[in-house]
């Protein structure tokens, strides 16, 4: 029965009552929500009605069957300040259009040809470790990441600029959450500090971007790769037209950090998890050595490697690199029995549905085996989904799942990573999952 009611919800106490803990604890508060109202939580967040749904079934529903009724949420909207209308936040005819551009960049064949990059570059920058070294992980796996998608997507050295675009990525990122408050539009236009900053560091990023497009369209060359695609590229199945230097960089721009943020923080948070867990290590240890004998992974051998994949997995339910998804509802829809009305935020998060105790018993525990075939085929299908679902799940879902797999177990083959002592793990929910103050680690060269 369809009903006019609102679902079940906290009364707002003040009217920035929740921004205020959303801002504060924003994991914190979502788990809370789900504690205490089930599977779908209706409040609002300054003047916005937010439908939270904690189900897979409504997740599918949004994602997958009635994804046509839905518009990407106020944060994706905000993207486009830096991002501007790339696959991450273009809507419509348009992003059809753009994707089935960008497609033939992530096909089987080509992320197979990417696979000697990646499993080439994760050596060699373990290579440059030192044994006893104390390090920060997350800028490691940030600066290997960096250099894969460069020199894949791009055919361009870009890890003598990781530390750059590692400081301009994070100036953005943390100045993401004001942007989402009410009256952003209009602090935007003050001439305040954090506004300088937010500029110029987004202009940071645009002349690594802008650099590459002028000296390939220069060039004239076609190397194969996804630069040369979507500056060749014709859409023969729409209007026949090409990209424009504005679009090709949208489009760079997405791909460039997106396709190194997420996976970094993915593999940061894998190394903190297996040192915290010493029998899933040697159970990791003992397949990569088995697997390879020592040498560098191929393509090959990546599904010869399904415990390191199963280690990534459970990575990725307890620290989703894409914590929160969100969705703004054209027209009125109907959910679980309720009317969400005409512009309503209907909101999804991974981190709370892969900490779900229904799909995930013991939730918070590290346990690879929850990623045999029998575990998988057990649990439906949205209580799991790091990349999202539907038409826009994440373009680029195979070329990380390969790249994971491939860094691990090249890393992994030499190293084992220790926390440092005292050393604080915070999860900050931003854009992204990030270990709020980095992963300071002490590489130890295998000896075993």
């Amino acid at each position: 029965m369809i009903t006019n009611a609102y679902p079940p919800g906290p009364k707002r106490r003040l009217p920035a009552g929740f921004l205020i803990s959303v801002a504060g604890n924003p994991l914190g508060f979502f788990m809370d929500m789900a504690r205490d109202y089930g599977d779908i939580v209706y409040f609002k967040l300054g003047s916005e009605q937010v439908y939270f749904i904690n189900h897979p079934d409504y997740i599918k529903d949004v994602l997958v069957t009635n994804n046509r009724n839905f518009t990407k949420s106020r944060g994706l909207e905000m993207s486009k300040l830096f991002l501007g209308e790339g696959l991450l936040t273009s809507e419509g005819e348009f992003h059809l259009r753009q994707r089935r551009l960008v497609q033939p960049a992530f096909h089987r064949q080509r992320i197979n040809a990417y696979a000697r990059v990646m499993s080439e570059y994760a050596a060699r920058i373990s290579d440059r470790w030192q044994d006893g070294a104390t390090l920060d992980v997350s800028k490691e796996m940030m600066r290997l990441t960096l250099a894969i998608v460069g020199k894949t997507l791009f055919d361009a050295d870009v890890e003598s600029e990781a530390t750059d675009v590692g400081e301009a990525l994070t100036e953005i990122i943390e100045l993401f959450t004001r942007l989402l408050l009410p009256f952003a539009s209009l602090l935007r236009r003050l001439p305040l500090p954090a506004n300088r900053r937010f500029k110029r560091s987004a202009q940071r990023l645009d002349s690594i971007i802008y650099r590459m497009i002028d000296e390939r369209r220069a060039s004239g060359d076609d190397r194969g790769d996804l630069l040369s695609m979507l500056l060749l590229a014709q859409d023969e199945e729409g209007d026949g037209t090409g990209m424009t230097d504005k679009q090709v960089r949208d489009e760079a721009m997405t791909l460039f950090i997106a396709g190194h943020e997420t996976t970094a923080n993915a593999l940061t948070w894998t190394w903190f998890l297996l040192s915290q867990n010493p029998e899933a290590e040697a159970e990791f240890h003992r397949e990569i050595d088995q697997t390879l004998g020592g040498r560098i992974p191929t393509v090959e051998d990546a599904p010869r490697l399904p415990y390191t994949e199963m280690v990534l997995s459970e990575s990725m339910r307890l620290y989703p690199p894409a914590w929160a998804i969100g969705r703004r509802a054209i027209e009125e829809y109907e959910i679980a029995g309720y009317k969400a009305p005409a512009r309503a935020i209907v909101f999804m998060s991974p981190y709370v549905m892969h900490h779900n105790e229904r799909y995930y018993p013991d939730p918070f525990r590290f346990d690879p085996k929850r990623w045999t075939p029998e575990a998988k085929e057990a649990r439906p299908k949205f209580s799991y989904f790091p990349f999202g679902g539907g038409p826009r799940v994440c373009i680029g879902e195979s070329f990380a799942w390969m790249e994971g797999v491939l860094a691990l177990a090249a890393i992994g083959r030499k190293w084992r990573l220790r926390l440092a002592p005292s050393h604080k793990v915070e999860p900050q929910p931003i854009i992204t999952l990030r270990p709020k103050h980095g992963m300071r680690m002490t590489v130890e060269r295998r000896r075993d």
